[in-house]
């Protein structure tokens, strides 16, 4: 079962779907979380208020939920798993507001992100291990971000990361067999 594990729906369950999905653990979602805010703090950086969470390969959507629970004003998810869109409209519609959330139905290493960067403070990508190579996506990614927005990419230990000259790693960790990467602009 899963859960929130921070903010205003600490402990409210999120609906789930065996196939198709690894939800992000509730350990490294408070430790992703507890890494941006204490950089953002650090950096006198707003992640929250009136500020958009981009969620990439959005799953059942346990990252952008865990990020209006605990003060994102809207979030972004991209999905491209029917099956999957289905159980994440469910989530929102238990979690956000109607204005609090877009989903996108699109496959993500095909897609140019035609979206509006402006108030996008942070980023997480969770693609499905070793299926996609992701130079192109955080290459795209680095060219419309602004510098104050942070990304977490979370990948398998085994995953090799081209990651584009204009993205700065902030810190590297790693949970049994998954490493988030933290980075930002250069």
């Amino acid at each position: 079962m899963i859960r929130i594990t921070g903010g205003k729906f600490k402990q409210k369950k999120l609906a789930s779907i065996n196939d198709f999905v690894r939800p992000t653990s509730s350990l490294k979602r408070e430790a992703f979380f507890s890494i941006i805010e204490s950089y953002a703090v650090k950096n006198s950086i707003e992640l929250y208020k009136n500020k958009i969470f981009l969620d990439l390969f959005a799953g059942i959507g346990t990252m952008g939920l865990e990020a209006i629970s605990r003060g994102i004003s809207e979030v972004i998810f991209f999905e491209n798993n029917i099956e999957v869109i289905n159980i994440l409209k469910k989530n929102c519609l238990d979690i956000c507001k109607n204005n609090q959330f877009k989903i996108y139905d699109e496959d993500l290493i095909n897609y140019n992100l035609e979206i509006e960067f402006q108030n996008i403070s942070v980023v997480y990508i969770d693609p499905p291990y070793a299926k996609y190579n992701l130079a192109k996506l955080l290459e795209n990614l680095s060219n419309k971000i602004k510098g104050t927005t942070l990304i977490g990419l979370e990948t398998s230990v085994k995953d090799n990361i081209i990651v584009p000259e204009n993205l700065n790693l902030l810190q590297k960790k790693t949970y049994g067999k998954t490493i988030i990467y933290f980075f930002k602009l250069s």
